[in-house]
């Protein structure tokens, strides 16, 4: 599945949930099945988020695979999505594919704005890690 088609396919069964807050209750719960780092190392924190985030990206079979972990629930559930999002695609897709999902869910109007800076560093991360691995 492509990363075009995973955004769409999230979108669609999280708005299912109608209430913004239940949604962001869902995206928690799931967090906490995430892989997570073998260690959390300093080289993996990113740097710019209000909350202790740490990602831990490669490469597989030639695909980017994203472990991460975050010390804020709430960061960690919005954390998690974006490497589900990212998990199992292409290098060029994980590059080029700037969902905007977290619009679409209500996501962005329940986040304050140091967070929302702190989940554009982490895609900032991604894309890098991406775009290097081309």
């Amino acid at each position: 599945m492509s990363v075009v088609e995973k955004v769409r396919s999230l979108v669609e069964r999280l708005a299912l949930i109608e209430d913004p807050q239940e949604r962001l209750g869902a995206l928690m719960s799931r967090a906490k099945k995430w892989p997570q780092p073998t260690v959390l190392d300093d080289s993996l924190r990113v740097h710019g988020c209000q909350s202790r985030v740490w990602l831990e990206p490669a490469i597989r079979d030639g695909v980017c695979r994203f472990a991460m972990e975050c010390d804020a629930p709430m960061v960690k559930g919005l954390v998690a999505l974006m490497c589900e999002i990212y998990d199992g695609g292409t290098p060029a897709d994980v590059e080029a594919v700037e969902p905007a999902l977290f619009e679409t869910l209500g996501f962005s109007a329940m986040v304050s704005p140091t967070r929302l800076n702190g989940l554009a560093a982490v895609r900032a991360r991604i894309r890098e890690f991406a775009g290097k691995n081309k």
